[in-house]
């Protein structure tokens, strides 16, 4: 699990394809020498393993699936990417859930310049849509970010003069991809509002009910 907060950058030392899975070589510009062998770490918002580690540098493997569903399988030598560590159950959770699970690639549309900071405007796949809300959470390239407007196939994010200097993002360009992770709370709700409708389908009446929300907790709060 990751906060979406960009430790530092690193760069693409090595990049090799074999049947569909990567091995990347990756050297990072912050201190990551108390990592090791197994731990996972997100790579422009993308969850790898450590499989070695040398001289500064962190080896890690992205399988086939990974490669063919992020822009992981596009890095090539000398790239420039976002890497984050897996949090810890002591750290501050200063943006959101982000598992690391990319949900498909976005295009990045638009980007301009207002005072300090960047908008940029992402098209995304339309049945991505519904878990994107208007100040809510979205993970571009790993970075935690709030949506500032949204719309089918669509949304805006505003990138302050920090999250600029300590990403890669204000490097991007209309056309460029970026990998896209939706909030994962929103697809949990959905998951649970669609169990339930298949139950009431079934049962003719609904599983939620005071009773189960008063068990649960809310049952105070609800007026």
């Amino acid at each position: 699990m990751f906060t979406g907060l960009i430790e530092g950058t690193g760069r693409i030392n090595d990049s090799r394809i074999s049947g569909g899975d990567m091995d990347l070589l990756i050297m990072p510009f912050f201190d990551m020498s108390d990592s090791k062998i197994g731990d996972s770490v997100a790579v422009n918002g993308v969850c790898l393993t450590v499989t070695e580690m040398n001289e500064g540098l962190i080896r890690m493997y992205a399988s086939s699936e990974t490669t063919s569903k992020t822009t992981i399988g596009s890095l090539k030598r000398g790239a420039e990417v976002n890497l984050e560590r897996a949090m810890k159950l002591t750290d501050r959770l200063g943006g959101h859930f982000v598992s690391g699970h990319v949900d498909g690639i976005g295009i990045i549309s638009e980007k301009r310049q207002i005072k300090k900071s960047w908008l940029m405007g992402v098209k995304i796949d339309e049945g991505l849509s519904r878990y994107t809300i208007r100040k809510g959470s979205v993970a571009i390239d790993g970075i935690s970010l709030t949506i500032n407007v949204c719309q089918t196939g669509y949304f805006e994010v505003n990138i302050i003069p920090e999250t600029g200097a300590s990403t890669t993002l204000i490097k991007k360009r209309p056309g460029d991809m970026v990998n896209i992770e939706t909030d994962l709370i929103a697809k949990y709700v959905e998951r649970l509002l669609l169990k339930e409708r298949a139950a009431e389908n079934r049962n003719g009446a609904s599983t939620i009910n005071m009773e189960m929300l008063e068990q649960f907790g809310f049952g105070s709060n609800i007026k």
